[in-house]
């Protein structure tokens, strides 16, 4: 459905990104992550027909961005960080407007608002004028312009940036509804976000791909270690020698109270050997789990770790 081949795009002298690629089918729901300045919006606008690349091509459902965009915007909904909305319309009167310029039939306009304003949770604040809405019903209004024609793709850049913590649920749980029924690139710092909402991640950093995967698959390639949480009724000075005294335990760190972070090698099996120590030194152990490798270590993992020069 979505083809990027060998994207570029520079501003004037410098490389914004540099000859990406990847491949988005039909139905998925993949985040787009990396740190400010990735890239991450150029590859959006670039997708959404809003920037020309300066070389290599990016096509949806076979059309190309650049030649086609006609086309395309049929077919994609584009909701980018600032929500583009007319402040001084009422909300009614701007979706209206949108589904007009985005070739809604003239008859189907009313259906096409009213269909949104329900799936958006706008009704109530349908007749107000924008610009005196929340930050998050401003939100979901964007969020209606870009549904308003019923498009096969949606392009979500940062949709709960700047929302409180009650709005950025309300906004997550729509996205997810809205996951059921169409493609969705969702770009977001909320790590969490991610994790709940997409099935896959493309990872960018300094213009470049760094990663494209499920969580699962990044995990399994990147992990280079296993990690381990144990914490204790009974701390006792020398408990750090002793868990790093075990075979292939490659570190222990302390962290609250009597809580410590046991980093092992792989496949190491190490549970019972813990207890039986926690056993013979009367530590009482009162929890002991393997600590999952997250989105948060996979993505500093990539953008972080690999500038480091090697020592």
């Amino acid at each position: 459905m979505i083809e990027v081949e060998n994207l570029t795009r520079y501003y004037g002298t410098r490389r914004a990104i540099n000859n990406i690629s990847f491949q988005i089918e039909k139905g998925e729901v993949v985040g787009f992550l990396g740190p400010n300045g990735a890239g991450k919006s150029t590859t959006m606008n670039i997708i959404s027909c809003i920037l020309p690349a300066s070389s290599g091509s990016a096509k949806i459902n076979g059309f190309d961005t650049f030649e086609q965009s006609l086309e395309i915007r049929k077919i994609i909904g584009y909701l980018p960080e600032t929500p583009p909305v007319y402040p001084d319309m009422t909300v009614a009167g701007f979706l209206k407007f949108s589904a007009g310029i985005r070739g809604v039939n003239s008859k189907k306009i009313p259906s096409a608002v009213e269909r949104v304003i329900e799936k958006c949770s706008i009704k109530d604040v349908s007749h107000r004028i924008i610009g005196r809405l929340s930050k998050g019903y401003q939100q979901r209004v964007g969020l209606a312009q870009a549904m308003v024609h019923d498009p096969e793709i949606l392009i979500l850049d940062e949709p709960t940036v700047g929302l409180d913590p009650i709005q950025i649920i309300e906004i997550r749980k729509l996205i997810q509804e809205l996951a059921a029924e169409h493609t969705i690139i969702l770009s977001s710092h909320i790590l969490p976000e991610i994790t709940q909402i997409c099935k896959r991640v493309i990872i960018i950093n300094e213009g470049e791909i760094a990663a494209v995967d499920s969580l699962g698959g990044l995990t399994a390639s990147l992990r280079k270690s296993e990690r381990l949480s144990l914490t204790v009724r009974n701390s006792e000075d020398n408990l750090e020698e002793g868990l790093k005294n075990l075979v292939q335990v490659l570190s222990v760190s302390r962290g609250e109270e009597n809580q410590f972070l046991i980093e092992c090698e792989l496949r190491s099996n190490l549970q019972d050997e813990i207890a039986k120590l926690a056993l013979e030194k009367n530590w009482g152990i009162v929890e002991l789990k393997p600590v999952p490798m997250t989105l948060e270590d996979i993505f500093l993992k990539l953008t972080l770790e690999e500038k480091e020069p090697a020592a």
